[in-house]
């Protein structure tokens, strides 16, 4: 239902002169049935305690209004009431006085036709709730309470006891009540750490028969039960908020801030199960992290949820580890972290803390990126992503084999294969390893497995099955070693993919190695070399059957003194990647890291290797071509009469390490996509440059030129 928002807005916050016909339109559209997969732009204004009384909610409203965003996320409870609450305990903000800041902006907005759902945080609580109910604050090993970090007046408390399990569900139902917002939005819900109170003590022994664990280590009996004891105790928190939710209004829904890639506590494939809409919480860069990073959530999100709605949540404010919550991020780096967001389907979300401004460079910013996005809306409105190529991402692998160094067991792996991808241009999604049936990923044609350590008996047979029928595989270093808890077999899980068997022993550094190329299709590009860097592990295997070699090993051998750097074995027979044809599809299998030294040393060798493996085990063209000088990530989508290919520009000095000073405009590109079938395209455009582009057919291929991109071109190609 499309609403006269220059109306709604003039009526006022407290809705004078609003007739009753757009009321009654407001009200429809805020409470619709299934309205999720309707707001396109969101907004969030995070309080602080003395905001009430001291901010200006029209500036708020007409700024919301002007940028077109069409929901809002506004803080509500928990920590700090922003409403005349009337439950025990439940701290009022001090400034509110007879004001209900909360219910303004809810009134505000609606009046103006948006979506409103409820922040609270439970994450802490002060000194009148430990008084009264000291078991709901988490307890330390030694059994003490433990104090906030950043706040020492406050108590962190416990997210897995009565607190959130009781008071909390008390504040969700009565926030829905006074307000019915259309859902309630829950930060730091999840807890901080092993809590060791009596009720996680006594729960977790009910569950699990075992004391609570003392150790990290993911092999420990104790641990393993206490990784799924956690995950099931909080599905059954979300499970009652949102169902307190629904209860008072059957069209919303509790929206937790969780979710996100192998690292993550809860569990992708549930998570994707259970929300009907998810907000993807990467707010900024900080240390070393590429402008790719916000995209990457996006796909991880979208691994789980499919094509359901997905925020990408972008805070105004820096992330660095200092908080500096009341500056701003550079316009160009925020610009940049939303066109990485938006080509990767997410759909834009600002959040600013504190709603008295001190700087507002980041106003207009925000306002010409939502602006454009609204005039642009269609083209967003996304209906597949038209990627064949997929990331395989593992959460049983990094809780059970990678614990407490699953950053650069697990995740660094899959960072070196997503850039190089990104560095190759080719388009992918990712794909959560619980969710492996062909009914799924027969839509890739190659499915890519970095280090994806610990796979079930089932997970193997279901990829076994997928490259039989025609996908293909390329797999890194410890692939199938360990079974879905980590224990470790006695040979590959999927060692009749791989044509090779497990040797029983891992090299953890092989120190001044090499790589010999041989002649192959995986060493293309690489003719004049002779041989290249090694990765820095090593899986010994034992070929099952003879084969040509695409790469062949160069031992170590000594890298001091300067006269005795030479090779002692200049040349074996030993395989460094198994390129094989199974039943109708391809495999490639790298016994080494690959992957995870790219990400290390960004050899450009490695990356080519990467690259060609895809390629080969693809042997079919990439859905897109984009030829031309600079970095960019490169994504297709379609919609529903149209097919967009995203081109985010990360050509600049600070890509590594951030933020973006100015961007360095490339081009010109030429763009080549294979057409989906029965696809005529009448009409191509570029949307930020805002003009028509001629274009060439040729059978089942369109080609269009970029003139340049600055931070992000679409082009669009409409069909008849």
């Amino acid at each position: 239902m499309e609403l006269n928002r220059r109306d709604l807005l003039l009526a006022g916050a407290a809705g004078a002169g609003l007739t009753s016909s757009l009321r009654g339109q407001a009200a429809a559209a805020a409470n619709a049935p299934g309205w999720f997969d309707r707001p396109m732009r969101w907004a969030q204004l995070a309080f602080t305690e003395d905001d009430p009384g001291n901010y200006d909610p029209q500036f708020w409203l007409e700024y919301f209004e002007r940028i077109h965003a069409d929901a809002a996320c506004l803080s509500a409870g928990g920590i700090v009431a922003f409403y005349p609450t009337e439950i025990p305990l439940h701290y009022r903000s001090k400034y509110l006085g007879n004001r209900d800041s909360f219910g303004e902006l809810v009134a505000g907005c609606r009046k103006l036709g948006m979506n409103v759902i409820a922040r609270t945080d439970p994450h802490a609580c002060r000194e009148e709730v430990f008084q009264k109910h000291p078991d709901w604050v988490a307890r330390l090993a030694d059994g003490q309470p433990r104090r906030h970090w950043a706040n020492p007046e406050l108590y962190v408390t416990c997210a897995l006891g009565p607190y959130n399990f009781e008071f909390m569900t008390q504040v969700t139902a009565e926030i829905v009540r006074k307000y019915k917002v259309d859902g309630v939005f829950s930060n730091r819900w999840a807890g901080h750490g092993q809590c060791w109170c009596e009720h996680c003590r006594a729960n977790f022994r009910r569950f699990s028969g075992m004391d609570l664990p003392r150790s990290n280590d993911p092999r420990d009996p104790a641990r393993r039960q206490y990784i799924v004891w956690e995950q099931q105790r909080l599905f059954e928190c979300w499970k009652l908020w949102d169902a307190a939710v629904r209860k008072e209004n059957p069209n919303a829904a509790f929206i937790p801030n969780s979710g996100g890639g192998a690292t993550s506590k809860l569990d992708m494939k549930t998570v994707g199960e259970m929300a009907p809409i998810l907000f993807a919480d990467r707010q900024a860069r900080r240390g070393v992290q590429l402008p790719w990073a916000n995209g990457k959530n996006g796909k991880e999100y979208r691994a789980g949820l499919g094509m359901k709605p997905i925020g990408g949540l972008v805070s105004v404010g820096l992330e660095e580890p200092y908080r500096w919550k009341d500056s701003v991020q550079s316009g160009t780096e925020l610009r940049i972290w939303f066109a990485d967001a938006i080509a990767n389907g997410l759909r834009p979300w600002f959040v600013k803390f504190n709603a008295k401004p001190f700087d507002k460079r980041w106003m207009p910013v925000i306002e010409s990126i939502y602006k454009w996005h609204w005039r642009n809306e269609s083209y967003f409105r996304n209906t597949e992503p038209v990627a064949d190529v997929a990331i395989v991402f593992s959460q049983q692998t990094a809780a059970h084999y990678g614990g407490e160094r699953a950053g650069q067991l697990v995740e660094d792996h899959i960072l070196g294969y997503y850039h190089a991808l990104i560095e190759a241009r080719i388009p992918f999604e990712m794909v959560h390893d619980g969710l492996l049936g062909l009914e799924r990923i027969r839509r890739f044609r190659v499915l890519i497995l970095p280090n994806i350590a610990a796979l079930s008996d089932r997970q193997c047979r279901q990829l076994i099955a997928y490259v039989e029928q025609g996908g293909a595989i390329v797999a890194t270093h410890a692939t199938s070693l360990y079974n879905e808890w980590g224990e470790p077999r006695s040979d590959f899980g999927l060692a009749s993919l791989f044509g090779c068997s497990y040797a029983g022993k891992i090299e953890e550094r092989q120190q001044n190695s090499y790589l010999n190329i041989e002649k192959h299709p995986l060493t293309a590009g690489l003719e004049d070399a002779g041989r290249i860097v090694n990765a820095v592990k090593r899986v010994h295997v034992t070929a099952r059957e003879k084969a040509a070699a695409a790469l062949t090993l160069v031992p170590s051998y000594p890298d001091l003194p300067m006269e005795d750097v030479f090779p002692r074995v200049p040349r074996t027979d030993i395989s460094m990647a198994f390129c094989r044809t199974v039943g109708k599809g391809r495999v490639v299998y790298f016994p080494m890291d690959l992957d995870r030294t790219f990400w290390e040393v960004l050899s450009p060798d490695h990356g080519l290797l990467l690259k060609n493996a895809v390629i080969w085990a693809s042997n079919q063209p990439q859905p897109v071509q984009v030829t031309g000088k600079g970095l960019l990530d490169v994504t297709v989508w379609r919609q529903s009469n149209s097919l967009t290919v995203h081109l985010v520009n990360l050509t600049n000095p600070m890509t590594m390490k951030g933020p973006f000073r100015e961007t360095f405009p490339v081009g010109p590109f030429q763009v080549t996509v294979r057409l989906p079938s029965n696809a005529k395209p009448v009409r191509a455009k570029l949307l930020t440059a805002t003009t028509e582009v001629p274009f060439t057919l040729e059978r089942d291929t369109v080609r269009v030129t970029v003139p340049g991109v600055d931070t992000h071109e679409v082009v669009a190609f409409d069909f008849s």
